[in-house]
């Protein structure tokens, strides 16, 4: 990936995002640009007109922390997209260090991983990496995630079926929301990982295959996907609302264990208890291994 060209397209459509009035300078009548103009976001950060230029032109290699934090609060950059920054400012350095990356189709999750997965049999749960493989699941998690199972390939990939798989319009009913999210969060694996060959591997098949995923990539949007809730409409018990909860694995960095629950005694947890009764006499018991989980970890 060219860093240069992500760093001057993260910084323009960041500029062009802010109004004057956010940053309190006047909208004036003459504006050729959309948002802010250079000076003004020089300005804002404290440095000169024509060093901002060569950062936005992808110079960003030796910008120090104190600039980055400077640019970051002049472009009004949230926690997720600060930290793009600075991830970008870190692939340019000449001495930055490739990330260590594990290959989804040979990485294997430890025992003790398998059995906390297991042990988990209210909802949903799994590993996925920044490229959105699911690595390990539990079978909850494999009957949630049915479709994306049964796609071709191993292991089975979340984005790839968010944008390849016309499944995915009925189990996302607001598929718009959820398709921005996906490329959000690649977006912000490529930031950290610019070098990781599978990651574009898989951007280039869905840029190729899908004009939604072309659009949304160009907006260059990041963020960070920790707490919420989402309604999924799955093919067997139906519409369900839950929350989730994201948590980086401290063991294995780059990795998240992510947990679904259905709020108590809601109409959703009563589709959950549906779903395990199904996945029990689908899979055979509901602490078992469905078939091609094992192979998905590993």
């Amino acid at each position: 990936m060219d860093n240069r060209a992500e760093v001057r397209e993260f910084l323009t459509t960041r500029r062009a995002r802010v109004t004057p009035g956010q940053v309190g300078l006047p909208a004036g009548t003459n504006r050729r640009v959309r948002g802010l103009r250079r000076g003004e976001v020089a300005a804002l950060a404290g440095v000169s007109v024509e060093y901002y230029t060569r950062l936005e032109r992808g110079g960003i290699s030796g910008a120090s922390p104190e600039v980055l934090e400077s640019l970051a609060r002049a472009l009004r950059l949230d926690d997720a997209e600060r930290a793009h920054l600075f991830d970008l400012a870190h692939a340019a350095s000449p001495v930055a260090r490739p990330r260590k990356r594990r290959n989804p189709r040979s990485w294997s999750p430890h025992p003790s991983l398998r059995w906390t997965l297991d042990a988990i049999t209210a909802g949903p749960a799994f590993v996925r990496n920044g490229r959105m493989d699911v690595l390990a699941a539990n079978t909850l998690a494999r009957a949630f995630y049915k479709d994306v199972f049964d796609m071709p390939g191993r292991p089975p990939n979340i984005a790839r079926f968010t944008f390849l798989d016309g499944r995915a319009f009925e189990f996302y009913p607001d598929w718009g929301m959820f398709a921005e999210v996906t490329v959000a969060l690649l977006r912000t694996e490529a930031g950290r990982d610019p070098h990781n060959k599978e990651l574009h591997d898989l951007i280039g098949e869905l840029g190729t295959r899908s004009d939604e995923f072309r659009r949304l990539w160009g907006a260059h949007d990041v963020r960070h996907h920790g707490t919420g809730f989402k309604t999924f409409h799955h093919p067997v018990v139906g519409e369900m609302t839950l929350a989730y909860e994201g948590m980086e694995m401290e063991s294995e960095p780059g990795l998240t264990v992510t947990i679904y629950a259905a709020e108590p005694g809601s109409p959703s947890a009563e589709r959950m208890g549906l779903l395990a009764s199904w996945a029990a006499s689908e899979y055979g018991g509901a602490g078992a291994v469905p078939p091609g989980a094992r192979e998905a970890a590993g």
